[in-house]
């Protein structure tokens, strides 16, 4: 065997093919790892914009064994190993290719197709320079060939459709020097190692030993024993007396948690903790010949851990004012501010701050992620800001600035993805977002928290023991008497639905309360009556109101507003710009780019995603036809709008229903598309990495489950029955009962429509719980979750999930979308009713795939 360092530039120059065996599983990578990749590119793209020479991301290795040489001299060659990185940057290639295109750059796009992506003068399969495996090919050779499907379903179409909105995305903000040295960063700036078998090698070896190594080192491992290497007098002490104490305190993760922390808030905001080793080690070569200068190295890493398991368990913390914002902080969840708050501590400690300079200043962290949800901004982003942060801060605290004073400047700086939104901003979101449907939920918990804290109850609520959650008071599913209340404060061309729609997810009818199910969807007189016997002063002051529609709503809006002002303070006057676009309308572009051919959505989904009016979508779409996939929106019923025009030059082009037929979106006689191929806001916000998005999963643990499960259970079945006919709701309760003869289980919802999941557990591990469908009795449907499943083995087999998805389709009344195999496409229960024998074959099917003895799987090759 033969090993080199190259670039995917010199790899794949030539006639050449690198060809999948059949023994490697299906490309798998998804929207984490394209994500790491990307971050990668993103730093070298920022050196070589800065002018500095970038250093060379080692991405990973590929093991190629040579096959035949093909006619006219082509070498093919086995990828044993390396084929989700190969495959991945072909497509990054191919979205590349497609951007200039798009821009009008046909000169580059024609270099990169010819260079990069095919062999000119080779025909057939030949003719592509990396050919997947049989499952892979159809959608890969789709999106080198610009085909209509290009981009649909499945991992392959989800990466061409990531790096496709990345770029696009990134040219609109930065411009083309941009682009030209993102393609610099994917030429010659990645670095890959290619191990070249010799003829004879047995390759299916070569993999199986790939596949099958020991747990190695961690990064933390490494330094400790590069460490001690050069402590041969003074290492014994050092040991018992300062690391052992230290490593047993923080346990593994957070030892590499600390070591990581240690490189960031030292200035080094570039630090991965993929890298920990390497960099300390370049930080620490010189002190090697020095055996006190490493002891004080290792003392200091020492009294840092005390500091991190303040950050990590407040109740550390002995002053009460610092406490209590890294409780919050804590509660908030993630590690987004431990970089600031180890910077904090640090300078504390130290004697450069007092406590309450540290709380205000830790506030401001706390500040920027709330007002962020508050508009909708993506977290994306977040990490690198508060990397660069004690840096960035250290330089304030130098011009002179109070510690309060440099966090909240630095935070202000607006430069890239780093928003802190200002009062009016705010102000704005709080009024028309669909708050619900932000973050996470014990993130919109903590914000009504807070709110119910703010009124200084003379008896505060015990949280940790309350059950609360958060509560709609016009309900998410209304009676009548809803309407009719609605009905009255409707504008002109509005219904009581839109209204509803727009006023029911935003913050100013959310609370908390431990009455979810006494509250559910009764008028508000009947509210009022438990509102008012709440503890928590909001539920008290909504029962005092007279009624409760848009007047109400928006007046409790503003009020929040003003709290939140005060609570969460915003940057400094004249750092953002008053003019800067509305988030939402990024979130749409984001959006319409990750849609997978042969899908469309309406104005009202796109409106329900960002949080504002079908009209407001329609206007800003209707004027401005450039947008990527403006042609996918159509309106409610499916039918193109009639205002639809195709950007300037492109004129010519079809009908856009026949663009969207070619793409594989089915129309009726009456022009309407098919509604199984229908995006809604839900589906959109998965596909952008909202996966939180009115989506739910399994509520509880089992044991939970197995305590509350006759309680849930019976809400389930009394729903189903009064919503449902009686043939379906027998279908569905036999198949419930089927499935535990198979060995699953059954949870339940928390919302007030008590859904039920089938969940299966494999090997015992709740990390490999499974679960087909999830089946909502009262909205009348079962949703299959593909979702979840292409993150769970077997299924994240994309094969499996087309075999199960062809096998319901089957059935006679499911119609599911192959565009939406990465979504929660949903059947009607009712197909329960005459079909629930050949559903049992499907769910017995499933079974028997998810707990068959695990198969030896190829290596996904993680990004390094």
């Amino acid at each position: 065997m033969h090993a080199q360092e190259t670039t995917f530039s010199k790899l794949v120059h030539g006639e050449t093919q690198f060809q999948v065996p059949l023994y490697q599983r299906t490309y798998t990578w998804q929207r984490d790892e394209l994500r790491q990749l990307w971050d990668d590119v993103m730093e070298l793209v920022e050196d070589k914009l800065d002018d500095r020479a970038p250093a060379a991301h080692f991405l990973g290795s590929v093991v190629l064994a040579p096959e035949r040489v093909a006619a006219g001299g082509m070498q093919r060659w086995l990828v044993v190993d390396g084929q989700q990185r190969l495959t991945t940057l072909m497509l990054a290639f191919t979205a590349l290719r497609d951007a200039h295109r798009a821009r009008g750059r046909a000169k580059k796009a024609d270099r990169i197709h010819d260079l990069v992506l095919v062999n000119g003068y080779q025909d057939g399969y030949d003719h592509y320079r990396l050919l997947p495996t049989q499952a892979d090919r159809e959608a890969f050779v789709a999106c080198v060939e610009s085909l209509p499907t290009a981009g649909g379903p499945g991992n392959i179409g989800g990466a061409y459709r990531f790096f496709l909105a990345a770029l696009t995305e990134g040219e609109e903000t930065a411009g083309e020097a941009w682009v030209r040295a993102v393609e610099s960063v994917l030429r010659d700036f990645l670095s890959i190692v290619s191990i070249t078998a010799a003829e004879g090698d047995n390759v299916y070896r070569i993999f199986e030993s790939i596949n099958n190594t020991g747990v190695g080192l961690s990064q933390s491992d490494l330094l400790r024993n590069y460490l001690f290497m050069y402590l041969p007098r003074r290492g014994e002490a050092v040991y018992r007396n300062l690391w052992l104490p230290m490593q047993e305190s923080l346990g593994p993760a957070r030892l590499e948690l600390l070591v990581w922390l240690d490189l960031v808030v030292g200035g080094d905001n570039r630090a991965k903790q993929s890298d920990i080793y390497r960099d300390q080690k370049r930080r620490l070569e010189p002190l090697s010949s020095d055996e006190e200068a490493l002891e004080a190295e290792v003392s200091r890493l020492h009294v840092r851990a005390g500091r991190l398991m303040r950050i990590v368990e407040p109740w550390r913390e002995n002053d009460p004012g610092l406490r209590e914002v890294l409780e919050r902080l804590a509660r908030w969840g993630g590690q987004t501010h431990y970089p600031l708050a180890l910077l904090l501590l640090d300078r504390l400690d130290e004697g450069a701050c007092d406590p309450k300079e540290a709380a205000t200043a830790l506030s401001y962290a706390e500040s920027y992620m709330v007002r962020r949800l508050f508009a909708g901004n993506s977290t994306t982003g977040n990490n690198r800001t508060f990397m660069e942060l004690p840096k960035e801060v250290e330089k304030e605290l130098e011009n002179g600035r109070s510690l309060g004073d440099a966090v909240r400047h630095a935070l202000s700086a607006k430069t890239g993805t780093r928003v802190w939104p200002s009062d009016a901003m705010m102000r704005e979101s709080i009024l028309s977002r669909p708050f619900y449907k932000s973050g996470r939920s014990h993130q919109r918990f903590e914000v009504l928290r807070r709110f119910e804290e703010s009124y200084g109850a003379s008896e505060p609520v015990d949280y940790a023991r309350a059950k609360l959650t958060v509560e709609h008071v016009l309900p998410q599913q209304p009676a009548q008497q809803w309407f009719d209340l609605l009905a009255e404060e409707t504008g002109q061309s509005e219904s009581p639905e839109d209204l509803h729609t727009q006023l029911v997810h935003t913050l100013g009818n959310l609370t908390l309360s431990g009455d979810n199910a006494r509250l559910s969807n009764h008028p508000f007189r009947r509210k009022q009556q438990i509102l008012d016997s709440s503890a928590l002063r909001m539920n008290q002051r909504i029962a005092a109101q007279e009624r409760w529609g848009r007047a109400e709503i928006l007046a409790r809006a503003g009020e929040l507003s003003a709290r939140a002002e005060e609570l969460w303070p915003g940057p400094l006057d004249g750092v953002v710009r008053a003019d800067a676009e509305w988030a939402g309308w990024g979130e749409l572009r984001r959006a319409l780019l990750n849609m997978p051919a042969g899908t469309w959505t309406t104005y009202g989904d796109l409106a329900a995603l960002i949080g504002t009016h079908a009209v407001a979508v329609g206007n800003h779409v209707g004027t401005r036809p450039t947008l990527h996939g403006a042609y996918r929106v159509l309106m409610a019923d499916g039918k193109i709008s009639p205002g639809f025009r195709w950007p300037e030059g492109r004129e010519g082009d079809p009908d856009p229903r026949a663009v969207l037929e070619s793409e594989g979106v089915p129309f009726d006689e009456w022009g309407r598309a098919r509604r199984s191929h229908r995006l809604t806001a839900a589906d959109l916000a998965a596909l952008v990495g909202k996966d939180d998005f009115e989506s739910e999963a399994p509520a509880q643990e089992p044991e939970a489950a197995r305590r509350t499960g006759d309680t849930a259970a019976a809400r389930f079945e009394t729903l189903l029955r009064d919503n449902q006919t009686p043939e379906t709701a027998e279908g569905v309760l036999a198949t419930l009962r089927f499935w535990e003869e198979l060995g699953g289980s059954l949870d339940y919802g928390k919302k007030n429509e008590t859904s039920c999941f089938p969940m299966l557990s494999v090997g015992g591990a709740r990390a490999r719980s499974l679960w087909p469908v999830a089946l909502y009795p009262a909205t009348g449907t079962a949703e299959v979750v593909f979702q979840h499943l292409k993150r769970r083995p077997p299924f994240d087999d994309e094969s499996l999930r087309r075999d199960l998805m062809a096998r319901l389709n089957g059935v006679d009344g499911i119609d599911l979308a192959e565009a939406k195999l990465d979504l929660r496409p949903s059947f009607p229960l009712e197909v329960f009713a005459d079909h629930a024998e050949e559903l049992r074959k499907v769910l017995d099917w499933f079974v028997h795939t998810a707990t068959l003895p695990e198969p030896h799987r190829p290596t996904t090759d993680t990004p390094a």
